[in-house]
């Protein structure tokens, strides 16, 4: 990237989107201009709180006045999640965004959840995506619609296939300390994550490196059962671990249960070779040791 002053426009201001404009900021000071949605008016005021120009928008409620809006953008985060029909970001604003000369790169946060269930096999970027759930068959539409603005209309995607994410005030320890966790034990079944850390710091990679049509795996290099991290979340907290419960005995409802209907391994080479990303928590326990110390210390501050 140019040393000129950035402007980064976040559809769906949720969590990533959120640890990103933090990073950029803290790293880049005021070379960034940070813009951003979301459907809730109350955190739309809590984002004008922190100096980012937040604007009201879903699939029912596209931007009003969309030029006005996304003038002089560089940078596009796309992080709403998608529906049957794919990407709403797409449906309502596709024309406005081809006319957006200043385009330098669009960041699109896919999922695992694409490969479908490959009975623990692993699998990388050049295997063959087979959706298995319907969130993965909402990702994969979406994925399609996005590559194909690459082939037909040059414009310079990114798409960032995230596998189950975690970081401070969303992990295990926060499922523990609710009284919502579960150990459920499935044989075999392991998955993969990823701190919200090193999701940030492979969009960054990417934005000083694009590479149009690339797609990412952003995982760790661990995968490991739920049952396992539960238990090591307590272990950090001096607590005792929920009793473990059988699949079969979870009676778990539709969404959750999904979740466990997959198995598969995720290969992270790409983003090591291509981004030259080292992972700040390359496992589980890496990762929640890091969330326990930021929580602590911010609960000093409190």
């Amino acid at each position: 990237m140019n040393s000129g002053k950035k402007k980064l426009f976040c559809f769906g201001f949720g969590y990533v989107a959120a640890h990103l404009a933090k990073t950029l900021q803290s790293d880049s000071g005021q070379n960034w201009q940070i813009m951003g949605t979301t459907r809730d008016p109350i955190k739309r005021s809590q984002l004008k709180d922190k100096s980012y120009q937040a604007y009201l928008f879903e699939d029912i409620h596209p931007l009003i006045d969309p030029l006005y809006v996304l003038e002089g953008v560089t940078h596009l985060l796309i992080s709403v999640p998608p529906k049957d029909d794919g990407d709403i970001v797409l449906q309502a604003h596709l024309d406005d965004i081809l006319q957006i000369p200043t385009i330098e790169w669009i960041g699109v946060l896919s999922a695992t959840s694409v490969y479908g269930d490959r009975s623990g096999a692993t699998v990388s970027e050049s295997d063959e995506i087979k959706p298995t759930s319907k969130r993965g068959s909402r990702r994969a539409k979406m994925e399609e619609q996005w590559r194909k603005l690459v082939r037909l209309n040059d414009l310079p995607v990114h798409i960032f296939r995230l596998a189950g994410i975690y970081g401070p005030g969303r992990s295990a320890l926060d499922s523990i300390n609710a009284g919502i966790a579960r150990r459920i034990l499935k044989d075999g079944h392991k998955f993969n994550r990823v701190h919200v850390a090193d999701i940030v710091q492979t969009l960054i990679a990417s934005m000083h490196k694009p590479n149009p049509g690339a797609v990412y795996n952003v995982s760790d290099d661990d995968p490991a059962a739920s049952h396992e991290v539960i238990a090591y979340a307590a272990e950090l907290l001096g607590v005792e671990p929920p009793k473990i419960v059988d699949y079969d005995e979870a009676n778990l409802p539709p969404m959750a249960k999904s979740f466990y209907d997959e198995n598969k391994r995720v290969c992270n080479k790409k983003i090591k070779e291509e981004l030259g990303i080292k992972l700040l928590y390359p496992d589980y326990k890496a990762g929640l040791k890091a969330c326990l110390t930021e929580e602590n210390i911010d609960t000093m501050f409190l």
